[in-house]
């Protein structure tokens, strides 16, 4: 439902938040790292979440990507408005333009109700909710499996 650039952006915004609490400022490649995307596009996602204020970026030797405190309790769909826009949550699960309540397609309904679940979960849960969990071990970003 959601684009691989939000996916990205997502993780990306999740990884700078785990950091958050030791003081750093992070470059394109830690982050394109970290989160598993390459560096250009990765650096292209950044912009865009700097844009809109859901990260902060600073310029020159000392300079790199952050997110404030205030940036934290952001929730999550600001990133997919963002990167995707919220149209993703009113488009028709087979793709089709003229899908409705009115002039539903064969998967409308069901659809509808997974659609508005992932957009209330978006909307309820905060950036700085997720980088704890992060930070706890109790979930990943990344596609690295570590082996006990």
């Amino acid at each position: 439902m959601i684009s691989k650039a939000c996916q990205y952006g997502i993780r990306a915004a999740i990884f700078i938040a785990s950091r958050h609490s030791d003081g750093i400022k992070l470059n394109i490649k830690q982050i394109a790292c970290e989160v598993d995307a390459p560096e250009a596009f990765t650096a292209k996602i950044l912009q865009v979440l700097n844009k809109h204020h859901i990260i902060t970026s600073l310029k020159g030797p000392y300079g790199g990507f952050f997110i404030e405190e205030f940036q934290l309790e952001q929730p999550v769909i600001n990133i997919v408005n963002a990167i995707d826009g919220l149209s993703v949550f009113k488009e028709c699960g087979l793709g089709l333009k003229q899908c409705s309540a009115s002039h539903p397609c064969p998967m409308h309904d069901q659809y509808k109700i997974a659609r508005d679940a992932l957009q209330n979960a978006f909307q309820k849960t905060s950036i700085r909710h997720l980088a704890l969990q992060v930070n706890e071990g109790s979930s990943f970003i990344n596609n690295l499996v570590l082996k006990n």
